[in-house]
């Protein structure tokens, strides 16, 4: 026969271990920043410095599409990226330049600084590939070498790559960023590029 106070000592257990739990799981979810319209965070910071990079190494693809014989479609796509992208590097700079963090060297740099460099995978020797949907000097070069039948779809394949990668970069924002107008960028940059996903799947050879 149970003791008729076991019934009441497991129910106390219970709802101590339900509290405990919701306790443990507050503390490991911070809550969100405030958003702010003059004051950034180091999210802001980290946003603004990876995709800066980032958008540099898609408007550097981009450029390896000239004078490749591209479907329509393609060439519509690739031609949003870099209106789309190229303003908005220079919406980091800004941004980094007013809040007196470094403005990152990126692959563009490199190519454009005369150094002789006999293929687009070299102009990114020393820089940081870790962000996510970024390329190595390796697939750079080999989508630079790619022969004509080929070119399209490993284009294709590594910007959807690049940009699942700036959707994630950008969901971070929108989660940790202070910034009001960086924030509202990560939006735009999440909804812009999550068509342009879209876009670029249903032109994949199946």
């Amino acid at each position: 026969m149970r003791h008729p106070n076991v019934g009441g000592v497991l129910r106390t257990t219970a709802v101590a271990l339900i509290l405990a739990l919701a306790v443990a799981c507050g503390e490991d979810s911070a809550p969100a920043p405030e958003r702010s319209a003059t004051e950034h965070n180091a999210a802001d910071v980290t946003f603004a410095s990876e995709m800066l990079q980032h958008h540099a190494q898609a408007l550097s693809m981009v450029d390896l599409t000239l004078d490749r014989p591209l479907d329509p479609e393609v060439q519509e796509i690739a031609e949003q990226v870099r209106a789309a992208q190229a303003p908005e590097i220079q919406t980091f700079s800004e941004w980094l330049t007013d809040w007196d963090e470094p403005i990152p060297e990126t692959m563009r740099d490199h190519s454009n600084a005369g150094h002789d460099m006999e293929h687009m995978g070299e102009s990114m020797e020393g820089l940081d590939t870790s962000m996510p949907g970024m390329m190595s000097a390796d697939e750079m070069t080999a989508l630079e070498e790619a022969p004509e039948g080929e070119f399209q779809a490993m284009w294709l394949d590594m910007m959807l790559e690049h940009h699942r990668g700036a959707v994630e970069m950008a969901q971070a924002e929108t989660e940790d960023g202070q910034y009001e107008p960086a924030v509202e960028l990560a939006e735009d940059v999440i909804d812009t590029q999550s068509a342009e996903i879209e876009a670029m799947e249903a032109l994949l050879p199946s």
